[in-house]
C-alpha cells in the first residue's frame, strides 16, 4: 500500500512488548480512524530484522500460512502472516483487523522514535526502542474509535472503548504436570502470578479479578471480573473516549482505582451514560459486562486457549525435541520416575512434537491477546443497525458495539524455556508462601499476604466442590 507519511501526524497511543501504537491526528481521509504498528527491538539485539529460523518455519508450514511462512523475509511479516493465516481463521475474521502493511523510511522511524521517547514509560523505553531498520508497518484500524460511515459522523458522535486483557480462562488438567505443581489446577495463572509479581515488588496490590469469572459465562461473575479490573486495572485495563486513554495508562502498570481516580472517571462519563451522579460508573462497567457476555467472544478465546493440551511442563519436552536438544528438563529432574513419566513425550513422532509446540504457541498468543469493546450511543430498538446492539434497562439506553481481537503477535520458538521457567517460579513462590503461612511466628510481610491467602483456600473449595 503506497502512502506517504508524515511523523509530524503520528502520536503515541500505547505499546506492548513486541510493537509500539501510534494514532494518527492529520486529515488524510485514508488514514483516519487508523492507528500505525511499528515494530521495537530490544537495546541489547541487532535492529537487522531476521526471518523465521528452520525450526520456526517447521512449526508454522503446517498451517495455513503454508509456505507462505517460507517466503518471509523478516519476522515482521511473518507475523503479519500468522495473524491473517491462523488466529484470523480461529478467532473470526469479523473480530480482527490484520492490517495492511505499509512503507516506512528510516527517517521516519528515528522522527518517531525522538517524538514519543519521553512519552513511553521508562521500564519500556529502556528496555527497547523503534527498530529503524524495518522496512515497513502495519495499518489497521483504531479499535478505540467507533467504526463510522464517514469522517464528519466520526467527528461528530461520541465513542468510548474499553480494552481488557483477559487473560487465561482455564484451569489445566494435563498428567504431565508434577504433583508438587497442583496449585495450578485449582488456582487460575493469573492469581498464582500476582502473587510473585508481588513478591518482586511489580505490583502494590494484589489483584482481586479472576479470568475463571470473565469466561465462566455467568453475567453475575462476568460483571465480578469487570469491577475487579476496575478497582486494580494494571496493564489489563483500559478506557478511551473518542480515541484518547481516559482510564488505565499507556504501555505501563496503571495504578490502583482510589477516590480521586474514581471521581475523575465518573465525571469523564457524563456525556456518554445518562445517569445520576455516582451512577454512570456503575452503569458503563455493566455495560461493558453486558457486551461482553452477550458478544460470544469469549467462548471462541477459551476454546484456541485451550488448545494448550499438555500444559507447558507437557510443551517443553516436545520444544527440545523439535530443536533437537537434549531435554534440560529431563536432565534437571533426574529422578527415574519423573523421567520415566516424560518418556512418552520423547517417543513421539516429530510431526506430533510440532503439532504440540504449535498449539502451545497459538494458545500462548490467546491468553495474552487484548479484547477492545467500542460503543456508541443509539436508538432504543433500532433495527438498521449492522452493528450488535446491548440494552441498559436500568438506564434506559441503547448502545452499538463492536468488538475486536488486538495483540496478536507470533510467540517465538525461543521463548519456550522462559514459558517454562516462569511457570516454575511461579508455582514455586505460591508453594513457598504457602509453607510461610502455615508455619508458627510468620513475618509481617506475609501477614500483608494473609488476606489474598484466604482469597485462594476458598477458590481451591469452591473448585473442589
Amino acid at each position: 500500500m503506497e502512502l506517504v507519511l508524515e511523523a509530524k501526524d503520528w502520536i503515541y497511543k500505547g505499546e506492548g512488548a513486541v510493537n509500539l501504537v501510534l494514532s494518527y491526528t492529520g486529515t488524510s481521509p485514508n488514514l483516519m480512524g487508523k492507528v500505525l504498528r511499528v515494530q521495537k527491538v530490544k537495546r541489547k539485539e541487532s535492529e537487522y530484522e531476521k526471518a523465521l529460523s528452520k525450526h520456526e518455519y517447521l512449526v508454522w508450514k503446517e498451517t495455513g500460512g503454508g509456505d507462505v511462512f517460507l517466503s518471509a523475509s523478516t519476522k515482521d511479516i511473518a507475523n503479519h502472516i500468522y495473524v491473517q493465516q491462523v488466529m484470523c481463521p480461529l478467532l473470526g475474521s469479523q473480530h480482527i483487523d490484520a492490517g495492511v502493511r505499509v512503507e516506512v523510511t528510516r527517517e521516519f522511524l528515528e522522527s518517531i522514535h525522538n517524538a514519543v521517547l519521553f512519552q513511553r514509560p521508562c521500564w519500556r523505553a529502556e528496555n527497547a526502542r523503534v527498530n529503524t531498520q524495518s522496512h515497513s508497518a502495519i495499518l489497521m484500524s483504531d479499535h478505540s474509535i467507533f467504526p463510522h460511515g464517514g469522517v464528519h459522523e466520526q467527528q461528530q458522535q461520541l465513542c468510548i472503548a474499553v480494552e481488557i486483557k483477559p487473560k487465561c480462562g482455564f484451569l489445566p488438567i494435563s498428567r504431565f504436570i508434577r504433583e508438587e505443581n497442583a496449585a495450578k489446577k485449582r488456582i487460575s495463572r493469573f492469581k498464582l502470578h500476582q502473587i510473585l509479581k508481588f513478591h518482586q515488588r511489580k505490583i502494590s496490590q494484589i489483584s482481586e479479578y479472576d479470568p475463571l469469572d470473565m469466561f465462566s459465562a455467568s453475567k453475575e461473575r462476568v460483571l465480578k471480573s469487570v469491577k475487579d479490573l476496575f478497582l486494580t486495572p494494571q496493564n489489563n485495563f483500559r478506557v478511551f473516549l473518542n480515541g484518547s486513554l481516559v482510564f488505565g495508562s499507556l504501555g505501563g502498570g496503571a495504578e490502583d482505582t482510589d477516590t480521586r481516580i474514581a471521581q475523575a472517571f465518573e465525571d469523564t462519563l457524563k456525556d456518554v451514560i445518562q445517569a445520576d451522579e455516582g451512577m454512570r460508573t456503575p452503569n458503563f462497567l455493566q455495560l461493558v459486562a453486558e457486551a461482553v457476555s452477550e458478544s460470544g467472544v469469549m467462548d471462541r478465546l477459551l476454546q484456541v486457549q485451550k488448545l494448550d493440551v499438555f500444559d507447558v511442563e507437557g510443551a517443553i519436552h516436545a520444544y527440545y525435541d523439535v530443536v533437537s536438544q537434549p531435554c534440560v528438563v529431563c536432565r534437571d529432574l533426574g529422578e527415574a520416575k519423573l523421567l520415566n513419566r516424560y518418556e512418552s513425550l520423547h517417543s513421539l513422532r516429530i510431526d506430533e512434537s510440532l503439532k504440540i509446540v504449535r498449539d502451545f504457541l497459538i494458545s500462548a498468543t490467546a491468553k495474552d491477546l487484548s479484547l477492545m469493546i467500542s460503543f456508541r450511543a443509539s436508538g432504543k430498538g433500532n433495527l438498521a443497525s449492522p452493528y450488535d446492539v446491548v440494552f441498559l434497562e436500568s438506564i434506559n439506553q441503547s448502545f452499538d458495539y463492536k468488538a475486536s481481537f488486538i495483540d496478536l503477535d507470533m510467540k517465538p520458538l525461543e521463548r519456550m524455556a522462559y514459558y517454562y521457567k516462569l511457570d516454575q517460579e511461579i508455582v514455586g513462590c505460591y508453594s513457598r508462601m504457602m509453607e510461610t503461612v502455615n508455619r508458627p511466628g510468620k513475618s509481617s510481610l506475609v501477614q500483608l499476604e494473609t488476606t489474598y491467602c484466604d482469597q485462594s483456600a476458598a477458590i481451591e473449595d469452591t473448585s473442589s466442590a
